[in-house]
């Protein structure tokens, strides 16, 4: 558990508590690896915000979403609508540039609808774009509709949308550089400049659906490291983004 050194190391040097919080994307594929992730979590008592798929999300794994959500701590709230890119050039992007402004509401208000059907209560008023990318009109409508949070990624400008507070994530654990994937000592070094930095909350997030047995295990190595470590607090998006 090298890699971990240095987020050990920024975690003991810090001058107060450190908030950190977890989005795990793409609910609806591979529930399997979803309900193992949810475990790994649940054994260290850590919150877990799951970004669901509308279109993908289907009754059983909305009753077990459900139960789990009673008995843990774990987030359910809206992905897209159903993870399509439908940009025809530059990154991907489901709510990008290249649909009007009311195909993408009509979009979020489906996906918002089933949701609610499905998970009721348990559906928090979050939005999360695929590949966390979307256009200011996107989180205008996101607003319109009754959410609350939007989360991306921290290196975008926020939007300042009124009534929509903004949560974004800093650590990608399959972020790539020049194409290639992140090795785990640079997600290491990556979540302890954040962590040195001290501004503010710290997002980590996972895709479960790509996450072998090794990537689980060393997550499960990132989770105990933190969950025992006296500098650390945990928080959901929908506190951080309400408070």
């Amino acid at each position: 558990m090298l890699w971990l050194d240095p987020v050990r190391a920024a975690l003991d040097a810090a001058p107060g508590p450190v908030t950190i919080f977890f989005r795990d994307d793409d609910g609806g594929w591979d529930d399997a690896r979803l309900f193992e992730l949810l475990d790994r979590f649940d054994a260290h008592d850590l919150p877990l915000d799951v970004a669901v798929i509308p279109a993908e999300l289907e009754p059983p794994l909305a009753r077990e979403l459900v139960a789990r959500r009673a008995g843990s701590r774990v987030g359910l709230h809206q992905h897209g609508y159903d993870h399509t890119n439908h940009e025809t050039e530059g990154k991907k992007q489901e709510f990008g540039p290249a649909r009007s402004p009311e195909a993408k509401r009509r979009d979020i208000e489906a996906g918002r609808d089933r949701l609610r059907e499905l998970l009721g209560d348990a559906f928090d008023p979050i939005f999360t774009p695929p590949w966390n990318r979307c256009t200011p009109d996107t989180a205008a409508s996101a607003a319109e509709l009754g959410f609350r949070v939007l989360s991306r990624e921290a290196s975008y400008a926020p939007f300042g949308v009124a009534g929509l507070s903004e949560v974004p994530v800093h650590v990608d654990w399959f972020a790539k550089s020049k194409g290639e994937p992140l090795s785990r000592e640079q997600i290491g070094e990556r979540l302890a400049t954040f962590v040195s930095a001290g501004d503010g909350p710290i997002g980590v997030m996972f895709h479960h659906a790509v996450m072998d047995a090794g990537e689980m295990a060393a997550a499960d190595e990132l989770l105990a490291l933190l969950a025992g470590h006296e500098r650390c607090r945990f928080s959901s998006i929908l506190a951080l983004g309400t408070q």
